[in-house]
Parts: C-alpha cells; sequence; structure tokens
C-alpha cells in the first residue's frame, strides 16, 4: 500500500500538466535525495544496466513488530535519474521486505505517467534499479 507521500506524489504528478514542468519537478526531488558517501560508489552498489552511474546502497531495519524494513539511498550522475532515485525511496523506503518484493512497483510509477515521457534507456534504468531493489528485498527476506 503506498505512502501518503507517495499519493501527495501522484496528486503533484496529476496536478502538473506539461511535462517540461514534470522534468523539472523530477529534477527538484533528485535534489532531496540525502548525501551520498564516495566510499559507497562501489560495484556492489552500482546498478547494471543504466545508461547512466546509478548507485543503491542498501540497509535494514528491525521494526517494532519484528518485520524487516528496507531502506536505501541512492546516487546518479543525471538529474532526472536522481529525480526516479527519489521516486523509488518514496514509494519503497521503510517498506518491509516482504511487501516490497509482492508490489508491483511499475504499475504504482504508471500511476504517475512517466513511462509515455521517458526515453527508452531511461525506461531501462528504472526497470533495473526496481529489479536491484526488489532482488536486495527477496536476499533480505
Amino acid at each position: 500500500m503506498p505512502s501518503a507521500e507517495f499519493e501527495n506524489l501522484v496528486a503533484d504528478f496529476e496536478f502538473i500538466d506539461d511535462w517540461e514542468e514534470r522534468y523539472k519537478y523530477l529534477i527538484e526531488l533528485g535534489k532531496d535525495l540525502p548525501p551520498f558517501d564516495e566510499a559507497d560508489k562501489s560495484a556492489s552498489h552500482k546498478v547494471q544496466g543504466c545508461v547512466s552511474q546509478v548507485w543503491i546502497k542498501p540497509s535494514t531495519e528491525q521494526a517494532s513488530d519484528g518485520s524487516l524494513l528496507l531502506l536505501f539511498t541512492g546516487e546518479c550522475d543525471a538529474m532526472i535519474v536522481r529525480g526516479l532515485i527519489q521516486v523509488l525511496r518514496i514509494l519503497i523506503n521503510g517498506l518491509p521486505v516482504g511487501e516490497i518484493t509482492d508490489m508491483d512497483v511499475q504499475g504504482q510509477l504508471q500511476r504517475l505517467g512517466l513511462s509515455e515521457h521517458l526515453t527508452p534507456q531511461r525506461s531501462n534504468g528504472l526497470a533495473s534499479m526496481i529489479r536491484r531493489i526488489k532482488d536486495i528485498a527477496s536476499a533480505a527476506a
């Protein structure tokens, strides 16, 4: 179940009619990514299948109910992709690993209308990031 923050993001995207403005909004979202340590730009965190340089650094945390939550941050050299990482963080970050593995992430992202406006390379990169996050969640489960 998407968070209230993701629902607000969907509403924001629905409100912005112009795709140039949506791209600017994505870039602004990317500026909200937490700082990423240069030492974490390693092969173990690199996402394969992205044209841009993308790194996803995961961590886990035990919830009060005993479930394992996946947390992650990321970095990219392309501003729009940084925004996509932040969108994924808004949708997925802090969820139980089992919920992430079962989630239709692409279906949720379609609510933002991104797929029609991303280049094929960016769409492939986004799919690679989703696959990487789901693989991390599966391994943690």
